[in-house]
């Protein structure tokens, strides 16, 4: 198998952790996409173009969060991170599912620029405000009330779907200072717990804490 990824990538963050975590680099080829997904070797493997991309022996499967249930449910150790417990499962789910629809769609407003993608402030501000009323409260009033994971004592997936995106944020330092400490302890909490994955973590913080694009000081 082959994973493409793309380093920097917080999608892509979740899947390299679970490989590193549950030792599966002699199984699994982790090849850096950069630049190629537009090829046409790329695109007879995946048609949607996205990276993380899981290249198996009869096809492929693409976007992170289904790769990573994947992976889990396919080799030894995965159920750590994915637990078999039916209930837990379904919440991880949710909280998975969640991020898809409620909480990731805010961040390429406030995050892209590091990209040299352009964003609209006040859509940056509103996505921001959306975090702040909405989406953080959740995150720690519900999925973190009692657990220092979501719904969990450990890491899983649905926090390796979360924690890496939330570095976007730093691309604009004024936002960043307003974000709840609780939510910044989490995502160094879920980070920390992948150490074998911290090269890739620090690429995108790197990019984010250093970006000077246009916005970057934006007032939330």
């Amino acid at each position: 198998m082959k994973l493409h990824i793309l380093p920097p990538s917080a999608n892509s963050h979740g899947c390299i952790a679970i490989i590193k975590h549950l030792k599966l680099d002699d199984k699994i080829e982790i090849i850096n996409a950069y630049g190629k997904t537009r090829t046409p070797e790329f695109l007879a493997i995946n048609p949607c173009h996205t990276c993380p991309c899981l290249e198996l022996d009869d096809g492929a499967i693409w976007e992170s969060c289904a790769i990573m249930r994947y992976l889990c449910v396919n080799n030894e150790g995965g159920e750590e991170l994915y637990p078999n417990d039916a209930t837990l499962r379904g919440r991880i789910d949710m909280v998975m599912d969640w991020r898809q629809t409620t909480f990731y769609p805010n961040i390429p407003a406030i995050g892209y620029i590091i990209f040299g993608l352009e964003q609209d402030d006040d859509a940056a501000k509103k996505a921001f405000a959306t975090l702040l009323e909405e989406v953080f409260p959740v995150l720690l009033d519900v999925y973190l009330k009692d657990t220092a994971f979501c719904f969990s004592d450990k890491p899983t997936i649905a926090d390796l779907s979360i924690a890496p995106s939330l570095t976007f944020i730093k691309a604009r330092s004024k936002f960043w200072e307003k974000v709840p400490e609780k939510v910044k302890e989490y995502a160094a909490r879920v980070l920390e717990a992948f150490p074998d994955t911290k090269e890739n973590f620090d690429m995108l913080d790197g990019m984010a804490s250093g970006c000077d694009a246009k916005g970057f000081d934006l007032e939330p």
